[in-house]
């Protein structure tokens, strides 16, 4: 991880990680159909069973990610956003890479995420598929659909 980068859990307080909240849902909204965006708002993070990170550079929010327990020992990413200004700068990657190890301190035996298809999703399906998520079965109560698709990750 790019030692200039601090990961701490986020209670959604802070203006800075409400507006990357806000572009996110907007990103999602603009890239999918109506009826397929999945991705928490505000109160959907703030619900029990949910812990919110965000990245840090100094002062400034540069990443969100959060992860959601489920039945059986296992979880979903949820809502990973980077702030468009640090795109491609290892962001992502040490969100992804606290997460899988949050997820593994927590004794889970597996990591899942819904997610698009179509060139907005892409950047973020090759960091999933370089950590090792592979596609797989809907879970969660999710329907399978021709804009979705799932991903898992055994740990």
């Amino acid at each position: 991880m790019n030692t200039a980068l601090h990961i701490e859990e986020d209670d959604l307080s802070g203006e800075a990680t409400q507006a990357l909240l806000a572009l996110h849902l907007r990103g999602m909204h603009a890239n999918s159909p109506p009826g397929h965006v999945f991705a928490l708002d505000l109160s959907g993070l703030t619900a029990p069973g949910i812990t919110v990170w965000s990245v840090r550079q100094g002062h400034q929010v540069i990443g969100i990610g959060a992860l959601k327990g489920l039945e059986g020992g296992a979880g979903e990413i949820k809502s990973m956003r980077t702030h468009p200004d640090y795109l491609r700068k290892g962001v992502a990657a040490a969100l992804l890479d606290h997460i899988i190890a949050t997820a593994r301190e927590r004794g889970w035996t597996r990591l899942s995420l819904e997610t698009g298809i179509g060139p907005a999703f892409e950047p973020a399906l090759g960091l999933y598929r370089k950590r090792g998520f592979v596609n797989g079965a809907a879970f969660a109560g999710y329907r399978p659909s021709a804009f979705c698709q799932f991903l898992h990750l055994a740990l």
